[in-house]
This record gives C-alpha cells, structure tokens and sequence, in this order.
C-alpha cells in the first residue's frame, strides 16, 4: 500500500494498519490520532509535528525515523524500534516507551 492510499483509507475510518510498510513515507503534520501501527515499518519516515496520540506503535520499526515534535502522547510504543531517530521536542506525556533501548522520557 502507498502512502496515498493509506492516508485515504484513514480518513474514511480505518485505524488498523497492522504491520504496514510505510518505509520513507513522508507523513509530516498529519493527523493520525488512534492509528493502529503495530508491527509496522516506518523506518526512514517523516513524522514530523505528525499527531500520534493514543496510538498503538507496538514492534513498530521506527529507526531512522525523524519524530522532531511528533506528537506521542498517551500512544504505546511497547518494543518499538527508536534507533537512530530524531525525538527533538516530542511529546511522550502518558506514552509507553520501549524498556531496555531507546531514550527514556526524561531522556527527550
């Protein structure tokens, strides 16, 4: 799936994009409040300003990814992938951040 269709099918209702590949996608200040990325592949993507609260980016693979001022609040990143990611100014209020790697929200 395209990012095109992807951003057309959750403005008709869908929320579950289960282990969807959206390597590279450029989803900047998009508002994708309540997705369900579980498993998905964002690697390399632009979230910037995007608005992912109360998401669900369990396993999602995010490495690479610019998060500057993504919106993450009360979203669960349960062992999701943060490598090498840009989490300047994100908002992680309330989020659920992977345990053993990754930045620690009093880290950001």
């Amino acid at each position: 799936m395209n990012t095109k269709e992807f951003l057309s099918r959750y403005q008709a209702g869908q929320r579950d994009f289960t282990n969807l590949n959206l390597m590279a996608a450029n989803l900047k200040n998009m508002n994708l409040r309540g997705i369900n990325l579980s498993g998905a592949n964002l690697t390399k993507a632009n979230l910037t300003r995007t608005n992912l609260s109360h998401s669900n980016l369990t396993n999602a693979t995010l490495s690479g990814a610019n998060l500057t001022e993504t919106n993450f609040i009360n979203a669960n990143l349960t062992n999701a992938n943060l490598s090498e990611t840009n989490l300047s100014h994100a908002h992680l209020q309330g989020a659920i951040l992977p345990s053993e790697s990754g930045p620690t929200a009093s880290e950001v």
